[in-house]
């Protein structure tokens, strides 16, 4: 990962005194510290102070790396394209999209304070059938799993609306004649329109009672979608991400994302059957 990082992602050079930590080594540790299993980030700074310091030139402390982590977050985006362009599914003409809640607070003093007033907002999770308040992240992945396009957004902003934007403005990632599996959410005229004539590619999901029958239910395939959040939010923490503004959540978020793509990817490299694994990746 740090190899990587090292020689095609990472800038290798910067107007002024070098950093002590390179970007490739806070990525390093930002990925370790989820698949570790550190949510708190004062846990991680004190744990990787007493086993990792001599992987490393230099270690923050809890503060500085806080800041550090809070400014990579484009960083950690262009890092996740990178990675899924490495693996074979890249290829592939099936991509999976759908959004899941992303809890940011959970008291209404905390809501009342939070630096996140105006971005976040209250919603409501079908599947889970709860209330929450904070954003919900938006997701097309490839069919085991791999990050390819991400955003979060209020929760009172329509799924269509919020995939139509991410599709567009990530339009260069997705190729024409691929098929987009989703569910019932991004059912409607407009989205599937803008899907075949935009883009050029074709909508699948399940049907709804209203429709005559098209493609049936899709359960079993809708069930990788679903088993993408499941990693995320039990193995890796999404929920306890800890961020407290724009940017901390972005790249919280993104770095949960970050650590199941650097999974997937070794599961490529070293031949695991099971791509979304990330046993071999947690000791």
């Amino acid at each position: 990962m740090h190899v990587f990082l090292d020689d095609h992602v990472a800038p290798r050079r910067r107007v002024g005194r070098p950093p002590e930590l390179t970007d490739a080594e806070l990525l390093c540790l930002a990925v370790a510290q989820v698949l570790l299993g550190f949510p708190s980030a004062r846990h991680w700074i004190r744990f990787a102070h007493a086993r990792l310091g001599h992987l490393f030139r230099y270690l923050p402390q809890q503060s500085a790396y806080d800041k550090r982590l809070n400014a990579a977050g484009p960083l950690i985006s262009h890092v996740i394209e990178a990675l899924a362009r490495q693996v074979p599914t890249w290829n592939d003409n099936l991509r999976l999209i759908d959004s899941t809640p992303l809890p940011c607070a959970a008291s209404r003093e905390t809501v009342k304070r939070s630096k996140l007033a105006g971005h976040a907002g209250y919603g409501y999770c079908r599947s889970c059938s709860r209330f929450f308040w904070g954003l919900r992240l938006y997701l097309v992945t490839t069919a085991e799993g791999m990050p390819v396009s991400w955003c979060l957004a209020n929760p009172k902003l329509g799924e269509r609306k919020v995939m139509t934007a991410l599709l567009e403005r990530d339009h260069h990632l997705i190729r024409a004649d691929q098929v987009i599996l989703a569910d019932k959410g991004f059912a409607g005229r407009k989205f599937e329109a803008f899907c075949a004539e935009r883009l050029g590619i074709h909508l699948v999901r399940p049907d709804r009672k209203d429709e005559p029958i098209r493609h049936g239910r899709l359960a079993r395939v809708r069930q990788w979608i679903e088993s993408v959040f499941d990693t995320l939010e039990g193995r890796l923490s999404l929920e306890r991400h800890g961020g407290r503004t724009p940017a901390g959540v972005f790249a919280r978020t993104g770095q949960r994302l970050l650590a199941l793509a650097a999974g997937i990817r070794h599961n490529w490299t070293t031949g695991i059957r099971i791509k979304k694994s990330l046993i071999a990746c947690d000791h």
